[in-house]
């Protein structure tokens, strides 16, 4: 047998002391504790929620159009390359007076709202007439200008001393002598500014999937650009200020800012839209200008598309909307807990993966079917475990059944064949073998006649040898037909049929096995007369069958698989009835269990020791030949054996 690992033993040992339920309930526990940690607060497998979630959104925003009302106006590279705005603008950056006039045209149309999403720092110091133009543009309430929040910034400016047009306002706890960096928009005057954040709001792995509508800062609210329009145009909110973006798949509204502009500097000519109820984003997405960050749809997505999809969620009041945080925990536990449950009642393991394929396919369809809902939820990190879970019981599962293998093969080797062996090494089979109890089992005894005198006339080294080989031979005719060898007693052998492994021809086993060791002895008594002259060997076989107790019996140092009982005790009287009468006796209870297999001599009845009433003695016949009546010559009471 291989030799086990330490960590099997180890399991093994475990085993034997715990149970085997006790340890699938430990490692449950153990993994659900993992998932419940990891879930909460390591967030280890955040990865995956976040990579399939990703590709969900990304399919998803394929059937979402963006609403109509949100136009991009864009500073693309046509805008740039356009002769006739190199003409009137020259090249990037343009002078502020240009964006003037375009928001000028802008609000004398009744948008709802206009969001400049470019950097309006530092003034133009050159130009200073180009800065006041813009000035007078934004003085019109619906327009906002970005600022930029700098946490590492050396330079920090106190917040109460913040324009209240930048919408910044002290919470119940706001410390007053609170700092913090901010780029403001210095190219206009502070009354003007109307501001809100634009940072790119990334998660741990540095993907944009939502922005905020604000946030705290030493308890003074900074408000998001998005904020500041929802404040004025009172859009839906969210519960919490930092929410998920819900992308679209379709283009938005978009006109080229070359074309918007030029439409104003023609008198008569109409804008390529019609701003009146919009929401307008002016920004940039041409490629030299670098604004771009990535996203779930895009690696490169403008971040002047980011500001439109807040907008639009807002707008529509489609924002994804987060499962509660229990619930990925929840679906770990219960998932651990079925998997567990299963493996430790020693179901096939087809049931635990199926019910985890199942549950995949049922969660991940959940999760595309919520999306239309506006929620989201990912469940991998939670299927992960109870994947981590499926294997963990699987290993635990198959290590104490190898365990068990080889405590069953370390027990039963030295008494029963190896086919036998590899039986019992079953779930089902081996707590059946390894507890005592009455079985109906058949016994043989088998001792050699005349071994003393065999013994005295020759060499203890020569008896030894000859022994081995004598048992050697008797012992694999035993497993031939099946049986378990219980005992070898000084030259006798003991064996028996029916246990550890119920056996229904218990009985006409037994028979074949004692015909079977009737004709080896044959062959090894020529052998020996020839090796050993002057030497002879003839042997006695009894068989009963009957009610015994087998099990293991002895002490932890010592154990032995044996039969105890009446049973046990009538066979040996049996095999000591043999001599000088045949080779092989059985009983009666043996003979009717042998049903017409075999044919059988009757040599009458027999007192033995520690019975009152004589037992019937048959001999078991090579061939289907029957006797009709006793044998010639019964003597009807052979004396007390």
């Amino acid at each position: 047998m291989a030799e086990l690992s330490p960590s099997t033993v180890w399991l093994a040992r475990l085993r034997e002391r715990f149970g085997r339920r006790t340890l699938h309930a430990l490692l449950g526990a153990v993994l659900a504790l993992l998932a419940l940690a990891d879930l909460t607060r390591w967030q280890a497998l955040q990865v995956l929620d976040n990579r399939v979630g990703d590709a969900l959104l990304r399919w998803d925003a394929g059937r979402r159009a963006p609403p109509p009302d949100v136009v991009i106006v864009d500073i693309d590279q046509p805008s740039l390359v356009d002769p006739r705005m190199l003409e009137l603008a020259g090249t990037w950056s343009w002078p502020r007076a240009i964006h003037a006039e375009l928001l000028m045209a802008l609000t004398a149309r009744d948008p709802r709202a206009v969001v400049l999403d470019l950097i309006l720092s530092p003034p133009d110091r050159l130009r200073p007439e180009n800065d006041a133009a813009l000035a007078d543009a934004v003085r019109d309430p619906r327009i906002f200008v970005p600022m930029i929040l700098m946490e590492d910034s050396a330079r920090q400016a106190p917040l109460a001393l913040a324009p209240p047009a930048m919408g910044i306002r002290a919470g119940p706890e706001a410390d007053p002598q609170a700092r913090y960096g901010i780029d403001a928009p210095i190219a206009l005057p502070p009354e003007l500014w109307r501001t809100g954040y634009i940072n790119f709001i990334k998660d741990a792995d540095g993907m944009g999937r939502g922005t905020e509508m604000g946030r705290m800062v030493q308890g003074w609210w900074l408000p998001h650009i998005i904020g500041r329009v929802a404040d004025l145009l009172h859009l839906p909110e969210p519960a919490a200020p930092r929410f998920r973006l819900h992308w679209y798949g379709h283009e938005f509204t978009r006109v080229s800012y070359a074309e918007a502009y030029l439409a104003t500097q023609t008198e008569g000519e109409a804008l390529p839209f019609d701003p009146r109820g919009k929401i307008i984003v002016i920004g940039a997405t041409a490629s030299g200008l670098l604004d771009f960050v990535p996203t779930p749809v895009a690696a490169t997505t403008p971040g002047l598309f980011m500001l439109a999809t807040a907008l639009a969620n807002l707008e529509g009041g489609d924002w994804l909307r987060e499962v509660p945080g229990w619930v990925n925990p929840a679906l770990a536990v219960v998932l651990i807990a079925i998997v567990g449950v299963a493996f430790a009642a020693r179901a096939s393991p087809v049931w635990p993966v199926a019910l985890l394929a199942c549950t995949a396919a049922a969660a991940l369809g959940g999760s595309a079917l919520l999306l239309s809902v506006n929620v989201y939820w990912m469940p991998v990190s939670a299927l992960a475990m109870g994947l981590l879970a499926l294997l963990a019981f699987g290993l635990l599962s198959s290590r104490l059944e190898m365990a068990q293998r080889h405590h069953v093969q370390a027990m039963f080797s030295r008494f029963v064949d190896p086919h036998i062996v590899e039986s019992l090494s079953q779930e089902r089979n081996v707590a059946r073998a390894e507890v005592s109890a009455s079985r109906e089992v058949t016994v043989l005894f088998s001792d050699i006649r005349g071994f003393t005198s065999l013994s005295e006339h020759r060499k203890p080294e020569e008896i030894v040898a000859l022994l081995n080989r004598y048992f050697e031979m008797q012992v694999d005719v035993i497993f031939q037909h099946g049986g378990t060898l219980d005992k070898f007693i000084g030259d006798a052998i003991m064996a028996f049929w029916g246990a550890p492994m119920p056996q229904a021809d218990h009985a006409a086993r037994a028979v074949r096995a004692a015909l079977g060791m009737s004709e080896a002895l044959e062959r090894f008594a020529a052998d020996v007369a020839c090796e050993l002259p002057g030497t002879s060997f003839e042997i006695g076989i009894g068989i009963h069958s009957g009610p015994a107790v087998v099990g293991f019996l002895g002490t932890s140092r010592r154990l032995d698989y044996t039969a105890i009982g009446d049973t046990v005790n009538l066979a040996s009287r049996i095999e000591g009835c043999t001599r000088g009468v045949s080779r092989i006796l059985v009983s009666d209870a043996t003979r009717r269990l042998c049903g017409q297999e075999f044919g059988f001599k009757d040599h009458g009845a027999f007192s033995v020791k520690g019975r009152d009433q004589q037992v019937l003695l048959y001999e078991p016949l090579p061939t289907m030949a029957r006797e009709e009546g006793p044998a010639t010559g019964r003597d009807g009471d052979r004396g007390d054996t």
